[in-house]
């Protein structure tokens, strides 16, 4: 409801439920607690510094005057290094008109939404993900939220989004994905990709095609076995229908730096420049000179990443680990193998167990207050990112961290998970977890 000051959308609209989580933390943080921070899905310069060799070329741009305002669709050396970039790395060959530079990857999804969805269309989008159902409302679009499962990486499925898709406008989909760090495999993808390509066969010729957001601003930080895929690559009759999301922020550490792209058919791209021409979204234009080069420079990219992703690895690793730890002792917890991005997904099924001061858990909300008060662990249920069910799984980032913490970290949740009363009728070891 609204009393008129401001408009249905303003008022309807739902604040980040993370940044309320990041209240709790600073709070804490300012009393002196010592906590672990998990929470932030982005990278403290103390632990990942953006490469050197950007950061000297955007205070070459700034010293050479590049300080006026880009074009609103991005200045040239740039659009051509991301063309050049898609085909040197992706083997995707587009050209220039297809490129639009953003300020950061937010305003390109925010474009994406502006430019293909109408007031009253269906789009579809996986849960958890990052941000879908807020898009969704910004554009006044009808959301199919589509569930997905722990047994499938918490990733969506053609099987899970056959029926949603039909007449729908638009499918939103991320790998690696934001929140989980799990990564669709080419079986995976390319089935849905077919369904696609089905759907659209289908539609008659008065009706309008479905589109595929793809966001792949972690493409480049995968780990193991795992391997970047995409739908272009897998099925190149997905062109017609495929926007990328993509930029530097998050595989160079480079948030702050605001530097993000789309590419797409040129017909899509020319009308989502005129959006964000409007909203005046675009990067500075030091950063653009100075990201062309550095997307330029293979070397460069591959020198910075042997050393950022291994500590990212690491990190996700030392998660991974610990809590497999805390599972083979007996507690109600588990993780999904890192596969890529900077997030792990951990699940504490700690529902009805009952803490010191005699509260009963019973929420997600609940769970993530007591490991945060009595563990020092700050992390983000999937309810921040649309997940309606109260299962115990939580968003874990590790750009703003590292071992020493996270191993400290542990030392107090095994505590905390210690002090829990097992709920009746689970059966506890003597002096210790769960049987």
């Amino acid at each position: 409801m609204t009393d008129g000051r401001v408009s249905a959308m303003a008022a309807g609209l739902v604040g980040s439920e993370i940044l309320k989580i990041a209240g709790d933390i600073r709070a804490m943080v300012a009393a002196g607690e010592t906590i672990c921070n998990l929470t932030v899905g982005d990278f403290s310069p103390a632990e990942f510094r953006i490469p050197g060799y950007l950061e000297r070329e955007i205070v070459q741009a700034l010293s050479s005057g590049e300080t006026n305002y880009p074009p609103s669709d991005g200045v040239m050396p740039l659009r051509k290094a991301v063309a050049d970039f898609f085909e040197r790395w992706l083997g995707l060959e587009y050209g220039v008109d297809s490129v639009l530079i953003t300020g950061g990857s937010r305003p390109g999804i925010f474009s994406v939404y502006s430019t293909l969805v109408d007031p009253g269309d269906v789009v579809v989008y996986p849960v958890p993900s990052w941000n879908n159902n807020h898009y969704v409302h910004l554009s006044g679009a009808r959301g199919v939220p589509v569930t997905c499962r722990a047994e499938d990486a918490f990733l969506p499925t053609r099987a899970l989004l056959e029926d949603a898709v039909r007449g729908a406008r638009l499918l939103a989909l991320n790998s690696p994905l934001n929140p989980c760090g799990t990564a669709f495999t080419p079986e995976a993808l390319g089935e849905i990709c077919d369904m696609v390509l089905e759907e659209n066969a289908r539609r008659g010729p008065g009706e309008r095609p479905l589109y595929v957001m793809y966001d792949q601003v972690y493409w480049m930080l995968t780990f193991g076995d795992t391997m970047h895929v995409n739908p272009v690559t897998l099925r190149p009759a997905m062109a017609a229908y495929t926007v990328f999301v993509d930029g530097i922020s998050k595989s160079f550490a480079a948030t702050g730096v605001r530097v993000g792209w789309t590419v797409a058919p040129v017909d899509i791209t020319q009308r989502m420049a005129s959006v964000l021409a409007h909203v005046g979204a675009w990067a500075p234009r030091a950063e653009q000179i100075a990201t062309a080069k550095m997307i330029g420079a293979t070397d460069e990219i591959v020198a910075y990443h042997r050393e950022m992703k291994q500590g990212v690895e690491a990190r996700l690793d030392a998660l991974y680990a610990g809590i497999e730890a805390l599972r083979a002792a007996g507690f109600p917890v588990r993780a999904i193998t890192p596969m890529g991005a900077i997030y792990l997904s951990a699940q504490f099924a700690l529902h009805g167990w009952q803490t010191p001061e005699g509260e009963v858990l019973a929420t997600n909300e609940q769970i993530r207050q007591y490991l945060l008060a009595a563990a020092g662990l700050a992390a983000v249920p999937f309810q921040a990112f649309g997940m309606k069910e109260d299962t115990g799984w939580v968003r874990l980032s590790v750009g703003a961290t590292n071992l020493a913490e996270i191993e400290v970290m542990f030392g107090r949740l095994g505590a905390a998970l210690q002090a829990l009363s097992a709920p009746t009728g689970v059966r506890r070891m003597e002096g210790g977890p769960p049987a």
